[in-house]
């Protein structure tokens, strides 16, 4: 029985390596909420979620004041249970991020320590289906970044085996998105793939009219063209274009997936293990997208994801986006533009525990 009697709660803010934005917004930081849980038997788990520059110190408050206490005492096998009674003890304050950010830390941590416990990476306790995924990059695609050296970023990203690149859009007129995208189209040829992705920055006409452009280009995905809960105009897209909807990063429950798929409106599910809520809830989410015949390709979070999407057989890609890089040890296992899953018990994340002491934005939080 592997009772926990003390949790650890501390936040890292990391500055992103280059500047992002999209069509509604910039990721001007990533705060980092990091837990730690710890067993009578000395075992550890270790778990995370993220932000994109807002609602760190409160994800933290409610970690502290809220959640963690909980904790104490209950047996951390029991995942499933934990995650239910701390979803509904939260239920006032969910469907949402800041609660759904909270979660999400406590599970992967409580994950880690399983996995530690049984001696097993989390890709092959959470399902094993494969040990790698393909990989496609967003960090050179973003917003600003002009039409040569979007082009220079996809071409150095198929050189060293990608599959793919993800390219922002949601410029002031389609032309703009357009002339960016056929310079990418043109210059890395018809074998090789072309995300969007609109950052729900669309109405229901313009999201209708941009997609007919992209048909012309054979984009891969129109990623959040619309408000995230809509899901009636999301299927109304569907039925206008041959692109794949993608749909996932703000959505923060199983249910919300559910109505997407059951609408037909989306044919990529985007789930996002933070703002999910987690490893459980994440999942459910992917299996459920497995019944309806629909591809997962998660949101951010390629460290943690490269384990989820191997442990699924309905995983089709990893997205490129490196964060954690200067607080980890090991980085992520990249070949031929594959993300391998880690061999190591755990989740796969080697944490460098002095950088976290030196970038840590508070004193750590324990409660016993």
């Amino acid at each position: 029985m592997a009772v926990i009697e003390r949790v650890e709660i501390v936040l890292v803010d990391l500055k992103p390596k280059v500047k992002r934005t999209d069509a509604i917004q910039s990721f001007v930081s990533q705060e980092t909420p990091i837990v730690r849980v710890f067993d009578r038997d000395g075992a550890v788990g270790t778990g995370y979620s993220y932000t994109i520059g807002t609602g760190g110190s409160s994800v933290i408050a409610l970690l502290h004041d809220h959640l963690a206490p909980r904790l104490i005492g209950r047996d951390a096998e029991h995942i499933e249970a934990i995650w239910r009674d701390l979803l509904f003890h939260t239920h006032a304050t969910t469907v949402g991020a800041i609660t759904a950010l909270a979660l999400a830390a406590i599970d992967s941590a409580l994950w880690d320590l399983r996995c530690c416990h049984a001696k097993l990476p989390l890709h092959v306790m959470a399902g094993g289906a494969k040990d790698s995924c393909p990989l496609y990059t967003t960090e050179g695609g973003w917003l600003h970044i002009d039409p040569q050296a979007l082009v220079d970023d996809a071409l150095a990203a198929k050189a060293k085996g990608f599959g793919g690149a993800k390219i922002k859009v949601g410029r002031a007129h389609v032309a703009e998105d357009v002339a960016r995208l056929a310079a990418v189209r043109q210059a890395v040829g018809p074998g090789w793939d072309i995300m969007t992705d609109a950052n729900q920055g669309f109405s229901l006409s313009e999201a209708i009219r941009r997609a007919r452009h992209l048909e012309a280009l054979d984009i891969a995905w129109f990623e959040e063209p619309l408000p995230g809960d809509d899901v009636a105009a999301h299927a109304e897209l569907a039925r206008h274009t041959s692109v794949p909807i993608a749909v996932g990063e703000s959505l923060y429950s199983i249910s919300q997936f559910k109505d997407y798929l059951q609408a037909g409106a989306c044919s990529i599910v985007q789930v996002d293990v933070a703002r999910i809520g987690g490893i459980t809830p994440w999942l459910k989410v992917a299996h459920m997208a497995e019944a309806f015949n629909v591809a997962v390709c998660p949101h951010f979070l390629m460290e943690l994801h490269v384990g989820l999407c191997c442990a699924v057989p309905n995983s089709r890609w990893v997205e490129y986006i490196p964060q954690l890089d200067t607080i980890t040890g090991a980085q992520l296992s990249i070949r031929d533009g594959r993300a391998y899953a880690s061999s190591a018990p755990g989740l796969g994340i080697d944490w460098d525990w002095a950088a976290i002491e030196r970038l840590r934005s508070a004193v750590p939080l324990v409660v016993r």
